[in-house]
């Protein structure tokens, strides 16, 4: 593993210096060039490679078929066509209400604040995603106001992206005190995966601003694989729970990546050392330029079986697929029903 300084680093130094090329990728992780270069930059003028160097220190040198790497590298399987692999594969297009708003369940509304990530997963369901149609502006908090007030059985708001937490703190208060200034909202989600690649993030200012705020918080982080979760990102999960914030992971089962009993099961053990309970296990979904990523069904269900057999019920994330147009994710126990 490479050993970079992230720990001495603020959070915004790492997100200002992410690795872009993937020439630099393979010349730090020691890998061959002539073997993965050719696709990875062709891949990566659709995608662009975007992953932060402090999670490329978890990485293995020399290791070509990294858990962590696999997850960030472009590959020139993404190029190709397949059918049943859209740009919209959750029907978004069909739930977004108005800039930054998707509401595709009942009680609870996606509000998008921004299409940046610390890091650009090969799977992302919004790779497609048109952001800069879809970016609220300060003016458009009226609109989201009224929206919210004219539907009162949403009690709770998922701030996602894009990740909210490349957000400064100072347009995360903000968003806070917009939300908790309305009655019904009860609860604020944050899904982020920065808290994983970029554990920094979580400093003293972020959780002072989470516990503080009249509503419920509940932090969604996304972790695929116990490697990631180094005894550092650990200590920085354990805060928000030491400040009574949920924190929940959800993960996506991937082909070469987490396809295996085992390495879910170290996952979910790694996580609950953390103070994270494991809360999704999402089926891949069909996004055009992830279909490698995909698995058979049958596969799908002997492992998730096997976890089943090899963890306390407490640590089993719930098996779900999210098909555009229904109201709730679909559970799946034994994946023969889908």
């Amino acid at each position: 593993m490479i050993n970079y300084l992230h720990q001495e680093q603020n959070w915004q130094s790492q997100l200002s210096d992410l690795i872009t090329d993937p020439l630099e990728l393979l010349n730090l992780l020691e890998l061959s060039i002539d073997q993965l270069l050719s696709g990875a930059i062709l891949a990566s003028e659709q995608f662009k490679l975007r992953v932060p160097r402090a999670f490329v220190g978890k990485m293995n040198i020399g290791d070509p078929l990294d858990p962590l790497l696999l997850q960030v590298l472009p590959h020139h399987l993404e190029l190709e066509e397949h059918p049943e692999f859209v740009t919209d594969p959750l029907g978004e297009e069909a739930a977004n209400q108005m800039a930054g708003v998707l509401h595709k369940y009942q009680s609870r509304f996606l509000l998008t604040l921004t299409g940046a990530c610390a890091i650009h997963c090969r799977y992302c369901f919004r790779r497609h995603f048109p952001y800069q149609e879809n970016l609220p502006r300060n003016d458009d908090w009226d609109n989201i106001k009224q929206y919210i007030e004219q539907n009162p059985l949403i009690n709770e708001v998922i701030l996602s992206g894009g990740d909210p937490l490349t957000l400064n703190n100072r347009k995360i208060s903000l968003w806070l005190e917009r939300l908790a200034s309305l009655p019904q909202i009860k609860i604020l989600r944050i899904h982020s995966r920065v808290p994983i690649v970029i554990p920094n993030r979580i400093d003293e200012e972020l959780i002072s601003i989470l516990k503080n705020s009249r509503l419920r918080i509940v932090v969604v982080v996304h972790s695929n694989h116990a490697a990631e979760l180094d005894d550092f990102t650990c200590s920085k999960l354990l805060q928000l729970s030491l400040h009574h914030i949920t924190v929940l992971n959800q993960a996506v089962l991937l082909k070469g990546v987490n396809d295996s009993a085992k390495t879910l099961t170290e996952l979910s053990n790694r996580l609950f050392d953390a103070r994270v309970m494991p809360y999704y296990l999402h089926v891949l979904d069909k996004v055009k330029g992830a279909q490698h990523f995909d698995l058979r069904s049958s596969e799908i269900d002997h492992i998730y079986n096997d976890v089943l057999a090899s963890l306390p019920g407490y640590l089993v994330p719930k098996l779900v697929r999210e098909i555009a147009g229904e109201k709730n994710k679909t559970p799946l126990f034994g994946v023969q029903t889908f």
